[in-house]
């Protein structure tokens, strides 16, 4: 898979340092992978979440933070368009819109 865009992750683990072992090993990992269905992300993250419309989220650092991702399978991009605390995660209405 291709992760758009690692500059994201960076940022947010600039500000917040104890996301960023975290944040590395799902890039890795992510980066490494070739999904082609939900199933195969469950088989390498299985605390991963379908919401609607191409969104996935993501539990980091055991559950201390989310991040939620846009999964296009046929040309394997990853788009990232969320990371945040638990608690900003619960305040967004439309998660499938982000």
């Amino acid at each position: 898979m291709r992760v758009i865009a690692k500059k994201k992750l960076v940022e947010y683990y600039t500000i917040h340092p104890q996301a960023k072992t975290a944040l590395d090993d799902w890039f890795e990992k992510t980066e490494n992978a070739e999904w082609h269905s939900f199933a195969d992300i469950k088989k390498t993250f299985n605390s991963v979440d379908y919401v609607g419309n191409q969104h996935y989220v993501f539990n980091i650092k055991g559950n201390d933070f989310r991040l939620v991702v846009v999964i296009k399978f046929t040309p394997q991009n990853v788009f990232i368009r969320f990371i945040g605390t638990h608690a900003e995660y619960d305040r967004i209405e439309h998660i499938e819109d982000l």
